[in-house]
């Protein structure tokens, strides 16, 4: 096997690997520029098996978008829309509780909230969100909130971030999406998200959040007009920023979905660069436990493939994701339990359903 990674010219990286040696930059274009995508994969196997061994996680969750307006209106989003817009939406309290009353019957551990950064709705209305779920579901974790979002609810409550965060824990938030990160470059946000959190801004909340106790999740949007370098210097960032904190969980690379944006004009990514993006992350991202191959994104096919190129989750059961599918995605909204258990099985991985914070629930 060695010869054939020297073959593909990897051969001091997979010393590397081997030895456990942080890849450099340099490192991390060669991965992205080799053409040998199973090259690629053996190598990011090694660390995805030191790591996890032959696990594959999966949760029981439940996805809640509570509203689509948003004053940010990224170039890359098919979800958010103006106020007054005919597709824009917000959700009452009740009709979120509405949501969570409809799944009481499933055995769901974790409630995924998130949504656009809505320029009306009061500060105590996020609050009365996360208690109302609790009053539904107490045991239930709740993951909220992108990091774009605790910055804005901040700002409306008039306090500092580490203090809005401990008002959101104790009304019931229990981790962070890893949503809102794009791609950190300066040049990217100017051209597609001018009016969102800065790059510098995202990973300040992380640190915030981390420092009161709160676990977070890292994402990666890929495929429009980033350069290789810039998503290096975004693994880069995260990688620097989980030295000093410790906090994140997971990291989960996203594919540009074009349809329905302002950038419909460019193509979909292709199955080797969503490959390769999952592995290469892998490989750079030595000190994060876990890669997600989130299917909503990728499909569940690619996302069989992507557990031995990297990745150890495949996410959950989602139970109706919206913002993907606005952009064009062609997969389910929901797959069922048993689907994700027979997933992972073919791919010749062992089902592992974990909690949010990868506390293992059962093996199968």
């Amino acid at each position: 096997m060695d010869s054939f990674i020297e073959q593909a010219g990897l051969g001091d990286i997979l010393a590397k690997v081997r030895n456990e040696e942080r890849l450099s930059l340099e490192d991390g274009r060669r991965l992205y520029e080799c053409p040998d995508i199973l090259a690629l994969g053996y190598l990011a196997n090694i660390v995805r098996e030191r790591k996890n061994g032959n696990r594959a996680y999966f949760i029981y969750n439940q996805h809640i978008n509570y509203s689509n307006v948003c004053t940010n209106l990224c170039k890359f989003c098919a979800f958010g829309k103006e106020k007054g817009h005919d597709q824009a939406y917000e959700m009452s309290l009740e009709d979120v509780k509405e949501k969570v009353r409809e799944r009481l019957e499933e055995p769901i551990t974790e409630i995924h909230m998130v949504g656009g950064i809505h320029p009306d709705l009061p500060y105590s209305y996020y609050l009365d969100l996360l208690r109302g779920i609790k009053e539904i579901r107490p045991d239930v974790h709740i993951q909220a909130f992108t990091c774009v979002e605790i910055h804005h609810l901040a700002e409306l409550a008039g306090k500092s971030v580490g203090d809005t965060l401990e008002e959101l824990k104790e009304a019931g938030l229990g981790s962070i999406p890893g949503g809102g990160a794009e791609v950190f470059s300066p040049r990217i946000r100017e051209l597609t998200c001018e009016k969102k959190l800065s790059g510098e801004g995202w990973l300040e909340v992380t640190r915030t959040a981390h420092r009161h106790g709160l676990n977070t999740n890292a994402t990666m949007l890929y495929g429009h007009i980033e350069t290789i370098d810039e998503r290096l210097e975004h693994l880069d960032a995260l990688r620097r920023t989980q030295d000093e904190t410790g906090g994140f969980l997971a990291f989960i690379p996203l594919s540009f979905h074009p349809k329905n944006t302002e950038l419909s004009q460019l193509s979909r990514t292709t199955g080797v660069d969503d490959l390769k993006n999952i592995a290469v992350a892998r490989l750079m991202l030595d000190n994060f436990p876990h890669i997600k191959a989130y299917w909503v994104m990728i499909g569940p096919k690619l996302a069989q493939v992507a557990l031995s190129f990297g990745a150890d989750d495949m996410d959950g059961t989602v139970k109706e994701e919206i913002i993907t599918h606005m952009a064009g995605a062609e997969t389910e909204q929901a797959l069922g339990h048993r689907t994700l258990i027979k997933l992972i099985r073919e791919a010749g991985r062992e089902p592992v359903e974990r909690d949010t914070l990868y506390n293992i629930l059962q093996t199968f």
